[in-house]
């Protein structure tokens, strides 16, 4: 397995999450704006927020999932599942390089 190539993935991919989570942020600072005095709207305005929210802690989970992948790789564990031992296949690996359990743990 070449680690080199999953860390520069992974440190890729964390560059990408923390920009949105950078961008998600700046968003949800802008909700200090007024009210709009329409309810309809002040409906949106708060499923919009809740929607950033949701958006902003799943970032932040795969941004910790990524450090977590780095670690192993620094640890000479990645690539091996974290509840049984097994190898994780190659292909969720390369679908998910974060992926801490094999297919058949995660099911």
């Amino acid at each position: 397995m070449d680690y080199a190539e999953y860390e520069a993935r992974l440190r890729a991919l964390r560059t990408e999450m923390t920009g949105r989570i950078d961008a998600l942020d700046k968003d949800l600072h802008h909700r200090d704006e007024p009210v709009e005095k329409d309810f309809a709207e002040q409906v949106t305005q708060g499923e919009n927020a809740d929607v950033l929210g949701a958006l902003d802690e799943e970032a932040r989970r795969t941004v910790q999932q990524i450090d977590q992948a780095l670690a192993r790789i620094r640890a000479g564990t990645y690539g091996l599942c974290e509840r049984c031992g097994e190898p994780i296949g190659e292909e969720r690996l390369k679908a998910i390089p974060y992926a801490s359990l094999c297919i058949d743990c995660a099911e």
